[in-house]
């Protein structure tokens, strides 16, 4: 066992030093995603001439395209997960992602159509590889009962936003103001930089992501081939259960990379002082509100949980969906003023992404620590891959629903959201005592622990 010192080397502000370099590690990641998809859907429609030409798409195929690409980003997480799981390790399958991440978005800075298919199409593989391995690593720096992994996961959160904020005030502005390629290039210099600082960050994480079927202890080595037992198959019952809030829940929110995105351009009015607001700024709202809210919206849901209040996972998730859902009502009433006035004002938006943002602190974060709760050893980068693969389908129908605007209008689809959301995350809340009770107690005796008692511990304590 290491030395007080040691121990105390190893953590900053309560949490594992290892959080932090994967927290870096997807904040740059997410900076080249995010950067790109934020001038993705604007490059598609621009025209073809003038300074800063696009490809000149109508708005329907543009965001078709895009629901296609944001669904097979996260479908390829079943693939990354089951690879990591059966021959790699998540902490070898996050580097290689990342080195395809590197390469696909350079690629996107060549102005060719091969290169712009070629280069989706490496961001699609380096994505599957990267994003649920790096999440299913930290939930593998706590001890199963650690109330700190929540907690963990917003810190992680955070650094998500942190660069999908960077990326829609940057990249959006380069892509929109200089060009679109050197927007994707742009996007692609991040990735590196997130690549650099993983490599370095190893020495923090070796217990952490090791490929179980290499392990030294024997008891890892044969969890691999046990059946599941009956308290396993209850909890992944639940957890694809929790799914479908998930689909749904992104279905909706990730409007805000299509047709939030084209309102914002065409129909807002985005003058400030004399000045006009970029569209793409209007992504950074969503990941702005996270960081300022984040780690309080953490602090709340623990201190109800050391109280003994109601603060199940599956709970939060539910609310989660509901608070998003009310958000589209802000939606609905800008679209009501741009039909009565021609132009909407830019609270609207700003008030539906904070609503988006609360919701999806009390959903998105809590999710990927609930995979980690749950999660069978054998199948615990599967998993996470799946729940990747349910945002991909959500962003699909995102996608159809945003197409659907052209001829039922915005307004109707607006309100369609938020009233289906509120109702159907109504509906789930009635059977959720039932589910928790699949869960077996999991989140029964949560509490706080030290970085003695959880060195070491990956996802073989979830059994």
């Amino acid at each position: 066992m290491a030395n007080t010192a040691e121990i105390k080397q190893k953590e900053l502000f309560g949490h594992p030093v290892g959080l932090y370099v994967l927290f870096f590690t997807e904040m740059w990641e997410r900076f080249s995603y995010y950067g790109m998809r934020a001038i993705l859907v604007l490059y598609l429609v621009a025209t073809t001439t003038g300074e800063n030409a696009g490809l000149g798409w109508t708005n329907g195929d543009a965001l078709s395209l895009y629901g296609t690409y944001t669904m097979l980003v996260y479908v390829m997480s079943i693939p990354g997960g089951w690879i990591a799981d059966k021959f790699l390790g998540q902490k070898k399958s996050v580097l290689y992602g990342g080195i395809l991440l590197v390469a696909g978005h350079s690629i996107l800075a060549i102005e060719e159509m091969w290169a712009f298919y070629s280069g989706l199409g490496l961001i699609i593989a380096g994505v599957g590889m990267l994003k649920p391995n790096i999440s299913t690593m930290v939930g593998g720096l706590y001890k199963q009962g650690d109330i700190r992994r929540d907690k963990g996961f917003t810190i992680f959160y955070i650094g998500i936003n942190v660069g999908a904020f960077l990326s829609s005030l940057i990249v959006g502005y380069v892509g929109e103001v200089y060009g679109w390629h050197y927007g994707f290039g742009l996007a692609g210099i991040g990735m590196a930089a997130g690549l650099i600082q993983y490599v370095v960050g190893q020495k923090h994480l070796k217990h952490v992501g090791n490929f179980l079927g290499a392990s030294e202890n024997q008891a890892e080595k044969e969890a691999m081939n046990k059946p599941l037992t009956k308290i396993e198959k209850d909890r992944i019952v639940v957890l694809f259960i929790s799914f479908l809030l998930v689909i749904v829940f992104w279905g909706a929110f990730e409007q805000a990379g299509g047709l939030m995105n084209i309102y914002a351009m065409d129909n807002t009015n985005r003058m400030l002082m004399g000045w006009e607001v970029p569209a793409s700024w209007f992504q950074s709202l969503n990941a702005m509100f996270i960081i300022f809210l984040g780690t309080g919206v953490a602090a709340y849901w623990a201190s109800r949980k050391l109280k003994g209040k109601l603060s199940t996972s599956l709970f939060k998730m539910i609310l989660g969906l509901i608070i998003m859902g009310t958000g589209f009502f802000f939606m609905s009433a800008a679209s009501a003023e741009f039909e009565s006035t021609g132009s909407s004002a830019m609270y609207w938006l700003v008030l539906a992404y904070l609503f988006h943002t609360i919701g999806e602190l009390c959903i998105s974060p809590v999710a990927l620590s609930y995979i980690t709760k749950l999660a069978p050893l054998k199948y615990a980068s599967l998993m996470m891959g799946v729940y990747f693969a349910m945002t991909g389908f959500g962003n699909k129908l995102a996608g159809l629903l945003g197409e659907s605007a052209s001829e039922l209008g915005e307004f109707t689809v607006f309100t369609g959201i938020a009233v289906f959301c509120v109702v159907f995350g109504l509906l789930v809340m009635l059977f959720r005592k039932k589910l928790e009770v699949l869960t077996h107690g999991v989140e029964d005796d949560e509490r706080e622990m030290n970085y003695e008692e959880a060195e070491g511990f990956e996802l073989a304590d979830n059994q």
